[in-house]
């Protein structure tokens, strides 16, 4: 475990990493339309992606699963699309329907976990000890979707509590946004799908 805290660190740095903007556009529109007082349910969503890009992370570490770069890198932002566009059809109503959120948070985690396994096993290179490092990126992977999260919510508090601008107003704009972002981010990779 002596390499835990650079481990640790590679993960969040990658997760905060404005190169790999799709996955922090993702976490901020899977909460986007939560407040600060629905930090549970935001909670559970965040550990259901998590547990996802885990799970793909270590199985293709381990070098049981190996998916075409190429489809992965266009289904990211096909991820960060429909959960702006589920966002925007909610509309005006809070969010329902938790257990599909969870389960389609789960499931799209399995496809970003796949997106972060090519940067970790070029950091792991032919390493055989590699549980303890993929345990540290993983945590590191956490912290930083906490910090966005967190950093999300407490923009929201300001926006609807203090500027007093429409709960809507912002989900909105925030996922529409978003939608337009990961609209052009998908239309760019989608030649890379079949090479």
């Amino acid at each position: 475990m002596q390499d835990f805290p650079l481990y640790f660190e590679l993960g969040w740095q990658h997760i905060l990493d404005w190169k790999g903007y799709d996955h922090i556009l993702f976490v901020m529109v899977l909460c986007g339309t939560y407040l600060l007082s629905d930090w549970r349910k935001v909670l559970i969503l965040v550990t259901a992606f998590t547990v996802g890009h885990s799970v793909t992370l270590a199985l293709s570490v381990f070098k049981l699963i190996h998916v075409n770069t190429g489809l992965i890198e266009f289904l990211i932002p096909v991820t960060i699309l429909v959960t702006a566009m589920s966002n925007i059809l909610a509309g005006k109503s809070k969010p329902k329907g938790m257990w599909l959120k969870y389960v389609l948070a789960l499931f799209f985690g399995l496809i970003h976990g796949l997106g972060f396994s090519n940067y970790l096993n070029s950091l792991l290179g032919k390493s055989t000890s590699i549980v303890a490092e993929l345990f540290a990126f993983n945590i590191g992977l956490e912290a930083g979707q906490i910090i966005i999260v967190i950093s999300i919510l407490l923009i929201s508090f300001v926006l609807i509590n203090i500027v007093k601008i429409k709960r809507w107003d912002w989900n909105f704009f925030l996922s529409s946004a978003i939608f337009g972002i990961s609209f052009i981010m998908a239309a760019e990779r989608w030649p890379n799908f079949f090479s």
